[in-house]
């Protein structure tokens, strides 16, 4: 699902908002999300799941052109973590595949 989906179902659902207003909406509280992990929050959904901001040490890679060793620096890169409503209800929607 893309953001304009989003937009629409909303739209759909709350035939009392304009599409502007729930592209102004998604947009706003996107916005606050990106803001909040940005400053180092961490953001819990009740039922669906949690945002956070995960450490990456830096490392030693290799440039895949010349095959040279490169430093790759420390990075802060944010991590979801689905809720167990969220978890449940995606198992209990998707079927099982036979083993191969």
């Amino acid at each position: 699902m893309t953001r304009s989906d989003l937009v629409n179902k909303l739209a759909e659902r709350f035939g009392q908002l304009t599409q502007r207003d729930t592209e102004f909406a998604v947009k706003t509280v996107l916005d606050a999300m990106s803001d909040a992990l940005g400053r180092g929050h961490r953001i819990e959904i009740r039922g669906f799941g949690s945002f956070s901001i995960n450490r990456r040490p830096p490392r030693l890679g290799r440039n895949p052109r010349s095959g040279e060793k490169v430093t790759i620096p420390e990075k802060l890169v944010p991590h979801f973590k689905p809720g167990k409503a969220l978890r449940e209800s995606v198992d209990a929607r998707l079927p099982v595949a036979p083993p191969p």
